[in-house]
């Protein structure tokens, strides 16, 4: 059996959607919060049962049985975080798990500017010593990302952003396609896997000009100062931490850490990734 916790998250629902195309639902299996909001899943015949990471008692039953155990990893940083992973990971070789599966960055770095990757490197060193195999699952930068960042921009003909690099942005669905491969059977990797990304790393100079391409609207592409961008959100309404931690983006991008491309991605699904311009064009339909 295949368990996938956090199966009511974008991530997860998406991951499970894709391994019902793969594998009858009676050898599916979900951790979730609240098994309520899985009710539509239940329905299908998956096995529903509560999980929470902080609980690791909950995991031993909703972990009992499955011989692999992807765990998506949660919102909350730092050690907790970490903590929270690493126990979820113990609860599911305890349980008897012959594999784990944690969704990690594809620029996961102890070193690394943005917070998230650091937390994934501790992570992936716990899952080292949790004694069975496991699988980190480098996923690129959420191509979605890049709507919340261009919001405004057609209008005002202005793309404001801080200093960046090229990003290869990756779409989610793609993602948990290549996720529910590998679950499934596909290639088995020990450790991580190569980068999971969309075959062409752009700026956001890139995406000022496609932009301006899909929208018929010539949008300029204009570096602000880091401080006064972290500003800007924070009187538009964005937390202050939420702020910098997608500032951490930008300086990880102009550090280089999301340049990687790989082909990898695109031989799970068996087509081209899709591409940040259909992303573009979705996020302004």
């Amino acid at each position: 059996m295949i368990v996938v916790t956090g199966a009511t998250g974008a991530l997860g629902s998406a991951t499970v959607r894709a391994l019902l195309d793969r594998v009858p639902a009676d050898q599916l299996g979900v951790s979730v919060r609240d098994p309520e909001k899985a009710a539509d899943l239940a329905a299908l015949g998956v096995r529903v049962r509560a999980g929470d990471f902080a609980d690791p008692a909950s995991l031993a039953h909703a972990f009992d049985g499955a011989d692999r155990v992807l765990l998506v990893s949660g919102s909350t940083l730092g050690p907790e975080g970490v903590a929270l992973h690493t126990a979820a990971a113990r609860a599911a070789v305890d349980a008897g798990a012959q594999r784990v599966f944690y969704t990690a960055h594809q620029n996961t770095r102890a070193a690394s500017p943005v917070a998230f990757s650091v937390d994934h490197a501790q992570t992936e060193a716990a899952l080292a010593e949790v004694g069975a195999p496991w699988t980190s699952l480098r996923n690129g930068f959420y191509a979605h990302t890049v709507g919340w960042l261009i919001a405004g921009a057609v209008e005002s003909g202005e793309l404001l952003l801080p200093e960046d690099g090229p990003i290869s942005w990756t779409d989610r669905d793609d993602l948990a396609v290549a996720d529910a491969v590998l679950l499934s059977g596909g290639p088995e990797f020990d450790g991580p896997t190569p980068a999971l990304t969309a075959p062409e790393a752009v700026t956001f100079a890139d995406v000022a000009r496609i932009l301006s391409d899909v929208s018929g609207t010539t949008v300029r592409r204009t570096v602000i100062d880091d401080d006064e961008w972290v500003d800007r959100q924070v009187r538009h309404g964005m937390p202050d931490a939420a702020a910098q931690l997608m500032l951490g983006m930008f300086r990880g991008a102009r550090a280089g850490e999301f340049d990687e491309v790989d082909p990898l991605l695109g031989e799970l699904l068996g087509r081209r990734p899709v591409s940040i311009r259909t992303a573009i064009e979705r996020a302004v339909a």
